[in-house]
């Protein structure tokens, strides 16, 4: 019998597989509309986010959801928004390769669950991990490919974003490329 996303929420709440565990405050599973036809995966929650127990809600998550605001999307009401390890590395640090293959069972389960119709990878970790372990952002963001019948698209991370604005203007050509291609496919927006 398939679970439902809280009770794998409460289920992954107890999680100890990897060393992650040992430093988190929350786990942070995720968050947003559980039969989103669109989720947004990153990479691993920071400091806010461990604190919240919520996905993308430091500076980088204000940047995150003007962007879908800006084509007609949320967290609140079309979209779910989860990361590759649901425990905060240290110092932000990149999910090691180890730590990602064991937390990645989590997010299986919560596409199982939700069923998206497309995946956009936040962020270099999970586009390299979800689409192409050469993935690179600069080269191949706003790219749609498809595998086992999902569209997958990976873009910038909202951190490198406000680290370097000059990648803004071609982040934003992503999602108005995701939304031109959720309304090509008549999805949930």
């Amino acid at each position: 019998m398939k679970m439902t996303l809280d009770e794998l929420k409460e289920k992954c709440a107890d999680c100890t597989k990897c060393g992650l565990c040992e430093g988190r405050t929350n786990v942070v599973f995720g968050y947003g509309k559980p039969d989103a036809d669109i989720m947004l995966i990153g990479e691993g929650p920071g400091e806010n986010e461990d604190l919240q127990g919520m996905p993308f809600v430091g500076r980088s998550g204000q940047l995150l959801d003007k962007f879908l605001a800006a084509i007609d999307l949320s967290r609140d009401k079309n979209v779910y928004i989860a990361n590759m390890v649901k425990c905060r590395p240290p110092k932000n640090r990149d999910p090691k390769p180890e730590e990602q293959e064991v937390c990645i069972e989590w997010l299986r389960e919560q596409f199982k669950v939700i069923r998206p119709k497309i995946i956009v990878c936040v962020g270099r970790i999970s586009a390299q991990k979800l689409i192409s372990p050469d993935f690179r952002v600069t080269k191949e963001h706003g790219i749609f490919v498809e595998k086992n019948g999902v569209l997958m698209m990976g873009t910038f991370h909202p951190a490198a974003i406000l680290r370097n604005p000059n990648n803004k203007e071609l982040a934003f050509q992503d999602w108005l490329a995701l939304r031109e291609k959720a309304k090509e496919m008549n999805l949930d927006i």
